[in-house]
């Protein structure tokens, strides 16, 4: 069986622990009081990968903190990450310009690719924003970008980061090829 680590990251009350515990299937209940996440939060839980016949992959979702006071614990968060995906609210003006601070602390410093990244404009309940075009930076529209809203549309919200977690072990699986394969052609 596989195993991902996976980061959430992104700006305070963004809405990574209840995207965190919806994916994780930790409760149904998408709403609730804000309780800010102290440093990091593991949730670990199976998935059907998809396309793969019955192949299972192990989670690792770690739901960080968006509080600048857990900066120097975040480079040992990072250590053995398989992707990382970037959450913010979009009816908050100051978060599209925070992700790109995410982006360079938690992508650009580690290396990762385009497809172990992604991108999600969290809806949160009552929220003015439609899914319309955003602006993002550069570095950023490179990235998939989907839009959340669990009241509206969880099931697609839920496909949409299983699709990308199979990206993920895809890309692992053939990193892991071009390994052996490297290992076979020296001898």
């Amino acid at each position: 069986m596989f195993k991902v680590k996976i980061l959430f990251v992104g700006p305070t009350e963004s809405g990574k622990t209840v995207l965190a515990n919806f994916l994780s299937d930790m409760t149904e209940n998408v709403g609730g009081q804000y309780r800010p996440t102290k440093g990091v939060r593991i949730l670990e839980f199976k998935s059907q990968l998809k396309g793969s016949g019955d192949k299972t992959c192990e989670v690792e979702l770690w739901d960080c903190s968006g509080d600048f006071k857990f900066e120097l614990c975040w480079p040992a968060l990072m250590e053995d990450c398989n992707g990382v995906v970037t959450i913010f609210n979009p009816a908050v003006p100051s978060h599209l310009k925070e992700i790109e601070t995410w982006y360079s602390m938690f992508i650009a410093s580690q290396g990762l690719q385009d497809n172990q990244c992604l991108l999600i404009a969290h809806h949160k309940p009552g929220s003015e924003v439609k899914d319309g075009q955003l602006t993002l930076a550069p570095n950023l529209s490179r990235l998939q970008l989907i839009h959340s809203n669990l009241e509206e549309d969880p099931e697609d919200v839920r496909h949409a980061f299983f699709r990308y977690v199979g990206n993920v072990v895809n890309g692992m699986l053939e990193s892991q090829e071009r390994e052996e394969m490297s290992i076979i052609t020296q001898q």
